[in-house]
This record gives C-alpha cells, structure tokens and sequence, in this order.
C-alpha cells in the first residue's frame, strides 16, 4: 500500500496536513556516465551503450552492453561483473570465452530457468542461447521472413520463446522442443486484429508475457500496443495510432515511439517510451487498460535521478524489467542502470487534501484514472477500509455517507 494523505476529522471543523509519500522515485544503481567496460561497484563501473536488461529469480540483473559486446552481470549488492561475451572463443562455450556477433543485440529475455535469450541483430537468423551456468550455444532460426528483428523476444512460463519478425510482420513461437511456428500475423504490414494468421502487423518489436501467457506486442508502424492470448486472438489495447504522448484508458492513449516492454506478474505492462526531438519516459499499462507516465519526461532529456516527472532519461531507446517490486532501466546514452521505486518516507506538501463538514468530505489531489482506497480510524491505530473510489477527476470529493459525532482520522491508499 501507497499512503498519500492523513487528517484528522472532526464534525464541525477540519484540521488537516497532508503528507505525501506517493513519489515514483528513480535513482542510479550502476554506472559512472563514462563510455568504458570497468567492472567494479555500483557507480564506479562502466558501460559502453547498455540497451536490454532482464531479471534472474535470485534478483540478479543482465545487461546487453551492446558496443562491449557482452552481456554485463549486476548482483543485489551491486557488483558488476561479465557474466557473458567479450571473447575470442567463437560463438559457443563457457561465459567471457565466447565471442558475440558485433552489436549483436538490441533485446534480450530470460525463462524460469533462469536461461537468457536475444536473436541476433540485424540478421535475425540466430537464436543465442545462454544457461545460467555462463554455456552460451546457439541455434538457427532459418524460416523468419523478415530478418531484423528488433526489441522483440519473450518467454511464456513454459519456457517457450516468442520472436517478433520485423520486416515479416510476423509473431514467431519458438518451442522448447526446436520448432520454430509462425504465432500470428498474416506476414502482410497493416493493422487488422484477429486470430492467428488472419490479422495484420506493422513492424512488430518490443514484446513481452504477463503470468497469464498473454503477449504484448508493440507495434511500431501503427503505434498501438497489442495483445495475443494462448488461441492467437489478437486485440489492440492501448493507442489511437496517433502520434502524441497523451495518457488514459485504452485508445484514449497514444504513443510515439517504445523500445522495451515488461510484466509485473500481476497485470500491468511497462514501457521504456521516446518522444522523436524530445525525451524518454517510463510508462504502464495496467490490468484495465489505463496508461500512466511514471517518470521521465517526453519534452527534455538528459541525466537527473530524482522523483516522478524531476527525472530524466537520455533520448532514444531504453532497456526496462521489473523484479522484486522495482523497475530497472539500461538508459543507454546516459550509460547507466537507473531503478524506480517508490519512495517510503513522508514528505509535507503544500495545501491541504482533505476536508470535511457535519458528513466528513474527503478531497483527494491526485492521479486521474488511478484507484483509491480510503479508510477511517477512531485512533489512527485500527483502520477500516470505508470506500474504494476511481479518480475521475483532481480534485475528487468523497462524502462519508456515515454522520460522524466524534474526531474521526481518514486516509487515501493509492492502489496499484
């Protein structure tokens, strides 16, 4: 749970201060900024064009150092090590041994078994295949149509691979038995959603898998986020094929440009989005469709940790996953791993959000088209949930349909 306010409630008068701890918070974990290849510690390391990263289940992190060629490993303590890549030793064996194609890869996955995946770029012809054991083999994916396949690879919770075919406007199912089977698309560029082969993409790229197996598609030629359920129906969720950075819910949002995308296992998407001539965001999608911009700003780009909207991203492509309730970013030109969480301690904001009258009235300041619980307490020791209330618009005024006789604490949860 998010607090964001707290007042004390009285029946014919209001005392209130507001506090705010729903800040989106983005901080960097490892990097100095410097083009380089340093292993080390956290900022005293350096990277050399970071553009995918992915999350093991012991909450290790993988990073595509894509002009290093290798793939850079971030333990939770923040050691930064080469896991992968960066050899002499040609395309298969053990960790630092192997050699990678030059600039092999813009997007990578990892399955259950905590196996990494990427297809290499720009030919799209190669499947390389790296345990966690540091055995990197690979394997030949001769039967894509279009080749350059950018930003788009994935795994279900079988472990099965899904390849985006870019040029072929194809969704390719790579199975964990060595079949390789077109999952959806016709191969012909449109928009067209429907089952299968009988519905159209436009340059297909960024994909990922929710814990349901859906699959997310970003579709870069039509701008819209689509969806692929296990019997190949394909539905578009969110944009307009319009060229903006608008949120809300479903089409109401659009899109300019997205260069990853991952799940949260409970629902929601997020997307590492770019604006062309200005910058980069993080943006989600959740469980009902609803596109919010969390962090990063879409008129500047730059370098700023810091919350929300204060942060920015460098332009261009980012690489983004999600793990143990954090995001994790490869900014790429920034030459850093920056995280966003959510930031735990109180902070006093100007003006009050709360107020009431003989029936307690809560006035909520905040996110339109995002969830709030509020809930009450005689102590502020013991607290009930009174209402669950979707913001349609800031400010939102709740009435307590409960006439209250005594001093009476209300707070607002913003729900994931």
């Amino acid at each position: 749970m998010v607090l964001a306010a707290i007042s004390t409630m009285v029946r014919l008068g209001a005392r209130a201060q507001s506090y705010d701890t729903n800040n989106v918070v983005v901080q960097t974990i490892a990097g100095s900024g410097f083009s380089g290849l340093v292993n080390g510690q956290g900022v005293q390391t350096m990277f050399n064009g970071p553009t995918a990263i992915v999350a093991d289940s012991s909450s290790n992190l993988y990073v595509f150092d894509y002009y290093n060629d290798c793939i850079r490993e971030i333990a939770p303590s923040g050691a930064v090590s080469t896991f992968a890549g960066g050899g002499q030793g040609g395309y298969t064996g053990y960790g630092t041994n192997v050699t990678f194609p030059v600039s092999a890869a813009e997007s990578m996955t990892i399955d259950h078994s905590n196996t990494i995946y990427f297809v290499e770029y720009p030919t799209g012809t190669t499947l390389f295949r790296i345990a966690a054991n540091g055995f990197v083999s690979t394997v030949p994916l001769a039967g894509l149509a279009g080749g350059a396949v950018q930003d788009g690879i994935c795994v279900d919770s079988g472990n099965n691979v899904y390849i985006a075919d870019n040029n072929g406007n194809k969704i390719y199912r790579f199975l964990t038995n060595g079949v390789l089977q077109t999952f959806a698309g016709s191969g012909n560029a449109g928009y067209a959603d429907g089952n299968g082969i009988f519905c159209s993409f436009d340059n297909p790229s960024a994909l990922t898998a929710d814990s349901a197996d859906n699959i997310y598609v970003w579709d870069s030629g039509t701008h819209l986020v689509r969806r692929i359920d296990q019997s190949e129906n394909v539905v578009t969720i969110a944009g307009n094929q319009g060229y903006s950075t608008a949120d809300g819910f479903g089409t109401n949002a659009c899109f300019y440009n997205v260069s990853s995308m991952c799940s949260d296992g409970v629902g929601n998407i997020y997307l590492a989005s770019f604006a062309l001539g200005g910058g980069s965001s993080i943006r989600k999608i959740s469980a009902t469709t609803n596109v919010t911009t969390l962090a990063g700003s879409f008129t500047q780009h730059g370098f700023a940790d810091g919350s929300g909207p204060k942060a920015l991203f460098g332009f261009g492509g980012n690489g983004v996953c999600f793990s143990q309730g954090t995001i994790y970013v490869a900014d790429c030109v920034n030459e850093r791993i920056r995280q966003i969480s959510f930031n735990p301690s109180p902070q006093i904001v100007t003006g009050a959000n709360l107020a009431i009258g003989i029936f307690p009235g809560v006035t909520i300041t905040g996110i339109v088209g995002r969830t709030y619980q509020i809930q009450s307490s005689p102590d502020m020791a013991i607290w009930a949930t009174v209402s669950t209330v979707l913001l349609n618009s800031s400010p939102y005024l709740w009435i307590d349909q409960n006439q209250t006789t005594r001093t009476r604490y209300y707070r607002a949860i913003l729900l994931p």
